[in-house]
């Protein structure tokens, strides 16, 4: 009785959850951290099963849920109330490294498609605090979007170890980029952002943050960082999550 009661409950709350492109109006903003305090953790905690989410990692302090929008797209998501980009918390000295715990929670979507999906066909992405729908800091883990792959792959070799301009757009807007080297994500996307770019730790909740999985020459694996600033008087209000694709179509056979 308790299981049904619960499915129940996990069904009412994720059907508030409703994706940015298909509404302008956010039903209920605080729909995910309802799903994840409410629901996730006391069941991983009680009965060590983390459902309705598909991970709870009650140490490393995050929750790993199934977004309603596409076959492969997951949410990581913070177990601490963290209301977003803009949150202090996530730039702090000792803040967790949830881009870490995101790149690893890409295996749910290998997981999805059954077989492992090449690290530069997958995207992370927070957005700016204008172009969101729910109040609880929260990373879209998903495939990326074949055109911006491409424009990233042609493009690959002008981007530096520094922030800088990148001039060809992705999904329409214009962004800074910057490499790094590494297999995983040692090096916090978040602190990377705010010591990086001027004036970004005095405004982070402008700014949407992407970090996208590379194979640089001679195979040597890395990420690129991917930041745009939200100019709501040009109709950009940094939404990062455009560049990946929730059809996940470059992933798929043929794709």
């Amino acid at each position: 009785m308790r299981r049904a009661a619960l499915t129940l409950a996990s069904l009412l709350a994720v059907s508030l959850i409703v994706p940015l492109r298909a509404t302008a109006l956010t039903i209920n903003p605080d729909a995910l951290w309802k799903i994840v305090h409410g629901l996730c953790v006391p069941d991983e905690e009680q009965h060590h099963d983390p459902a309705p989410c598909a991970e709870v990692d009650l140490a490393g302090g995050y929750a790993v849920l199934k977004d309603i929008l596409g076959k492969t797209q997951y949410l990581v998501i913070p177990t601490a109330e963290t209301s977003g980009i803009e949150s202090p918390s996530i730039i702090a000295p000792d803040a967790p490294n949830y881009f870490a715990d995101a790149w690893r929670a890409r295996r749910f979507v290998d997981k999805e498609l059954g077989h492992e999906v090449p690290r530069d066909m997958i995207v992370l992405a927070i957005n700016s605090r204008f172009a969101r729908s729910q109040e609880q800091l929260h990373i879209h883990v998903d495939c990326i979007d074949p055109d911006v792959r491409a424009t990233l792959l042609q493009h690959e070799g002008e981007i530096g170890a520094h922030w800088a301009p990148f001039d060809p757009p992705l999904a329409g807007e214009h962004y800074r980029a910057m490499r790094i080297a590494g297999k995983e994500l040692k090096a916090n996307p978040f602190v990377l952002l705010a010591d990086g770019v001027a004036s970004a730790r005095e405004a982070m909740g402008q700014h949407t943050l992407v970090v996208v999985g590379a194979s640089f020459a001679g195979g040597a694996p890395g990420f690129i960082l991917l930041d745009d600033q939200a100019d709501l008087a040009a109709g950009d209000r940094a939404h990062g999550e455009s560049v990946q694709d929730h059809s996940c179509a470059v992933a798929r056979p043929g794709g």
